[in-house]
C-alpha cells in the first residue's frame, strides 16, 4: 500500500486520548487495499477461535470452512485426536473435504489422492513415474490449533506465540465461567452487508444499548464506565447488570451450578481480538464470531452453550429455542444500523464525529487495529 504514510498520518484525531478522540476515516471499512492487508497483518497472525469441541466430538467427525480465502479443515483421527489442516490437496490444492460430516478419510476429488484422518497421504493414484514424488512425508499441510475450556483455535502462522501463553490471560480472568462444563445447543449463522470491524465495534458498544434495544434487553441493561477494563492488544472486559436472555428476562435454566459467588443480574462482555466476543449471563455463555467475507460483508456465527447437565432435560431443546429466537432479535435490530454505518462510508457528506466517554471501548478497538495494521 503505497499510501501508508498518509493513511496514518489521516488517523491522527483518532489517536488522541479518548476526550479528544473522534472516530476513525471511512477508509478503513471500505477501502479495498485495507481490507487485503488484514489478511497477513490480523488474522494470519493471531490465534483464531474457529469452533466448539463438540462440532468434532467424535473419531472421524470433521468439518471445514474459509478464513480469508484460506481453506480450513479440522478432523478428529481414529485415536480421538483432534488436528487442523489446510484444506488442499498436496498435488493440484483442490479441497479435499466439503461441508461437515463423518469420514474414514478424505478423497481429493479431481485426481483421487487420498488422505487419513491424521493427514497423511494414504493413495496417489499413477504416481509411480515421477522421481521427485516425496510419498512417505506427503500430508496436508498442517495448521497450528490449540484447546480452551472446549474452543477449538488455529494460527496460520508458521511460528505462532504459543497457545498457551496467548490463552493464559483469559484462562486467568474467564475460565470461572465453566467453559469446559458447558455444550453448544445452537450455532446461529448471520450474514452481514457491512464491513467485519463495524459488528466488532457494534458488540461492544455500550452506547446503542438503551436506545436500539429498549424494547428488548436494554430496559434491563445498566452498565458503568468504570466496571470496563481494556487489556494491551485490543482485549475487552467489561461488568453490568443484566437479566437472562429471554424476551421476559427470566431464566429458563438456573444459574449455572459452579457460579455461587454472582448476583442472578450477572451480566459480562469479553473481547477476544481480533474477532471474537463472549458474552455471559448467569445461566449461560454465548460466543459470537465475526468473519471477513469482502470489504463490505461479514458472516456472524452466534454460539449458545450451557452446562452440560441441562441436555438431559426433557424440553431442552424448547428452552434453547427461547434463548437462540431471542437472540436472532436482537441481531435483527443491530443488522439495520451496521448496514446504515457501512452506507456511510461513501457518503461524501459523512465526518467521523466526536466519540462519547462511553465509547471508550471502541476507541481501544480501533486504536489497537490501527496499531497491527502499521497505521502509527
Amino acid at each position: 500500500m503505497n499510501d501508508m504514510p498518509q493513511l496514518s498520518k489521516d488517523f491522527t484525531e483518532t489517536r488522541r486520548e479518548l476526550s479528544q478522540a473522534r472516530h476513525a476515516l471511512p477508509k478503513i471499512y471500505s477501502d479495498p487495499e485495507i481490507y487485503k492487508q488484514e489478511k497477513d497483518r490480523i488474522f494470519m497472525r493471531e490465534w483464531l477461535f474457529v469452533a466448539r469441541e463438540e462440532e468434532v466430538e467424535k473419531p472421524g467427525d470433521y468439518m471445514t470452512l474459509r478464513i480469508f480465502d484460506e481453506p480450513l479443515l479440522l478432523s478428529r483421527d481414529k485415536e480421538g485426536v483432534l488436528r487442523a489442516f489446510a484444506n488442499v490437496c498436496a498435488h493440484r490444492g483442490v479441497e479435499v473435504a466439503e461441508g461437515s460430516g463423518k469420514a474414514d478419510f478424505f478423497k481429493c476429488p479431481y485426481h483421487g489422492w487420498t488422505y487419513k484422518l491424521d493427514g497423511k497421504l494414504l493413495g496417489a493414484p499413477l504416481m509411480v513415474d515421477n522421481s521427485t514424488f516425496d510419498r512417505p512425508n506427503c500430508q496436508l499441510p498442517p495448521i497450528h490449533l490449540g484447546n480452551w475450556g472446549g474452543n477449538i483455535f488455529v494460527n496460520f502462522s508458521k511460528d505462532p506465540q504459543p497457545f498457551e501463553d496467548f490463552i493464559k490471560p483469559y484462562r486467568e480472568q474467564w475460565d470461572y465461567l465453566g467453559h469446559d462444563r458447558c455444550r453448544m445447543a445452537v450455532k446461529i449463522p448471520v450474514e452481514l452487508n457491512c464491513n467485519w470491524k463495524f459488528a466488532v465495534e457494534n458488540l461492544l458498544d455500550i452506547y446503542h444499548v438503551k436506545v436500539l434495544h429498549a424494547g428488548t434487553f436494554g430496559a434491563k441493561f445498566n452498565a458503568s464506565k468504570e466496571n470496563i477494563k481494556l487489556d494491551p492488544g485490543g482485549v475487552v472486559s467489561y461488568y453490568y447488570k443484566s437479566a437472562p436472555a429471554t424476551p421476559d428476562g427470566i431464566s429458563l435454566f438456573g444459574r449455572m451450578p459452579w457460579i455461587s459467588d454472582r448476583g442472578d443480574d450477572l451480566g459480562c462482555t469479553f473481547r477476544m481480538p481480533p474477532n471474537t466476543h463472549m458474552f455471559a449471563r448467569i445461566d449461560g455463555i454465548r460466543y459470537l464470531v465475526i468473519w471477513p467475507t469482502s470489504v463490505d460483508t461479514c458472516k456472524l456465527y452466534c454460539y449458545h452453550i450451557y452446562p452440560s447437565e441441562h441436555f438431559s432435560l426433557p424440553d431442552f431443546a424448547e428452552r434453547a429455542k427461547v434463548y437462540a429466537d431471542f437472540q436472532i432479535t436482537v441481531l435483527e435490530e443491530d443488522r439495520g444500523m451496521m448496514v446504515s454505518l457501512q452506507k456511510a462510508m461513501s457518503s461524501r457528506n459523512y465526518l467521523p464525529g466526536p466519540m462519547a466517554g462511553v465509547e471508550a471501548t471502541i476507541h481501544h478497538v480501533i486504536n489497537d487495529y490501527l496499531e497491527r495494521m502499521g497505521f502509527e
